[in-house]
């Protein structure tokens, strides 16, 4: 299975009890949101862009760290931090295939700043009702894809992201229940520490 869309390149939205007839967050609303996390452990659900799901846990230490561990027996991860991104496959002894994480649309809520109403970085902005899709991009770079967030409210929660990749594959992330503030060590996302583990 294909690691590089977890971060670069979507399902419909599972139902979590979502709120009926939600009204549609502001981009200052969300800004403020996603500013506010530092840290975020949660477990996900994946589907890929040939159907194929697949589950783990996911952590995210802002600015610029995620983690991607996924569920046994598949023992692939995947590490973003220090600006790169590493996919370690749980099949092989070869080394990780990394890449700038700057190529990425994930790293549009991994910036230290995040600022949604930027000129021509949102692309799409709507509300179905029961949550608040929008559909962001690299100003800079459109080339490189796309992330479209789902948030529900009261209270604001980010529930799943969809990443339309440069090839135009899509993958969708779900995330389950939210636990946010937690201490991590710095190794755990650490793609060196990780290299040497695995070594």
């Amino acid at each position: 299975m294909n690691r590089r869309s977890a971060i670069l390149a979507p399902l419909f939205l599972a139902a979590f009890g979502l709120p009926a007839f939600a009204d549609k967050l502001s981009l200052n609303t969300l800004s403020g949101y996603l500013n506010g996390l530092t840290t975020v452990e949660s477990d996900f659900t994946q589907v890929n862009s040939d159907g194929s799901v697949s589950t783990g846990k996911i952590y995210i230490s802002r600015p610029g760290r995620v983690r991607f561990e996924y569920a046994p027996p598949d023992k692939s991860l995947v590490l973003a931090s220090g600006g790169q991104v590493a996919i370690f496959d749980g099949k092989s002894n070869q080394p990780p295939e990394q890449y700038p994480l700057s190529k990425t649309p994930l790293s549009l809520i991994l910036a230290s700043k995040i600022d949604l109403a930027r000129a021509r970085m949102v692309v799409a902005h709507k509300a179905d009702g029961t949550s608040t899709r929008v559909t962001a991009q690299d100003p800079a770079h459109p080339e490189y894809g796309t992330i479209e967030l789902v948030f529900t409210d009261a209270p604001v929660e980010l529930r799943q992201w969809i990443i339309t990749d440069d090839l135009g594959q899509q993958t969708t992330v779900i995330l389950g229940e939210m636990k946010k503030g937690q201490t991590y060590k710095p190794s755990l996302f650490s793609i060196e520490f990780e290299k040497g583990r695995r070594g």
